[in-house]
């Protein structure tokens, strides 16, 4: 049975992560839309073979795409699951889908999903990883992304969320290259850096007001206004011992210390060192946490 849903999913060169993803969304989905930037691989003949329809639009930010796409998709169904080629629907989500839509009240204008995190082959099950709440489905126009967020992106929406029980799985093939993982986060390194030197710097708002007791988002936003009152050189040490100690990052095994250092203190001190660089070659920033 198809479902009043419209997936969208965002790619770029994804030939090793498309058809799970794809193939988790093809027998239930009313519409699927892959919305890509530029593939020279086989993504786009992918898409043609699980029957899905390919849009090109150039990428600036994952905010800026998701805008983009939900401004300008031929939508006719009543909701729209938003996905990274990197992710796929689980057996057990389609049919709590199937149970819980049709009673949906109507204030309720989204869902966030429990992320499964898988690094390398290895589930990420520790260190505050599992479970981590996206919020990926929503009612037709009712969503947008915040484009001041240059790459910890997310959705927000006008009225109620609720949360649903069973998992979405995020596994990117092409992180099985150490390569990849690095070079992709060197890309996020200028991003998280360019955004707290402006949110520091310009004041810049919020999209909805951080709250330690309010939804996953905004507890996530209620605690980056703290990690900003931290000096960004010292914070990847603390971090790092937090998740790999005290939220037992340690037993998930050699992957998960690989994932626990880059992800908590190589990728935070990379960050931190070009966030000193910026305050440099631009002036320093305040030192006033944003409201």
């Amino acid at each position: 049975m198809r479902l009043p849903i419209t997936a969208i999913v965002l790619a770029h060169n994804e030939e090793l992560n498309l058809p799970a993803c794809l193939k988790s969304l093809s027998d239930w989905c009313e519409k699927i839309f892959v919305v890509d930037s530029g593939s020279s691989d086989r993504t786009l003949q992918i898409v043609q073979e699980f029957h899905a329809e390919a849009l090109s639009h150039p990428f600036e930010t994952h905010a800026k795409q998701w805008n983009w796409a939900l401004q300008n998709l031929p939508i006719s169904t009543e909701w729209i699951l938003a996905l990274d080629a990197d992710q796929r629907v689980t057996p057990e989500m389609q049919e709590e889908l199937g149970r819980t839509l049709p009673k949906t009240p109507a204030d309720v204008a989204a869902y966030y999903l429990p992320r499964k995190q898988f690094f390398r082959g290895r589930w990420i099950r520790f260190g505050g990883y599992w479970p981590k709440y996206l919020l990926k489905l929503f009612r037709k126009g009712a969503a947008w992304s915040d484009e001041q967020e240059l790459v910890d992106f997310r959705f927000y929406v006008r009225g109620k969320t609720r949360l649903l029980n069973h998992p979405l799985i995020e596994q990117n093939e092409k992180e099985w290259q150490i390569v990849f993982w690095l070079e992709k986060h060197l890309r996020f390194v200028q991003l998280r850096a360019q955004e707290e030197y402006l949110r520091r710097h310009q004041k810049n708002s919020w999209a909805v007001q951080p709250s330690l007791l309010g939804t996953p988002d905004q507890r996530i936003l209620w605690w980056k206004q703290r990690w900003y009152v931290f000096p960004p050189l010292l914070r990847p040490f603390p971090y790092f011992l937090y998740r790999y100690i005290l939220q037992l990052g340690i037993l998930d095994g050699w992957e998960g210390f690989l994932f626990h250092f880059l992800r908590c203190f190589w990728f935070e001190l990379m960050i931190g060192v070009r966030l000193k660089e910026i305050e440099r070659e631009k002036g320093p920033a305040r030192r006033e946490s944003p409201s």
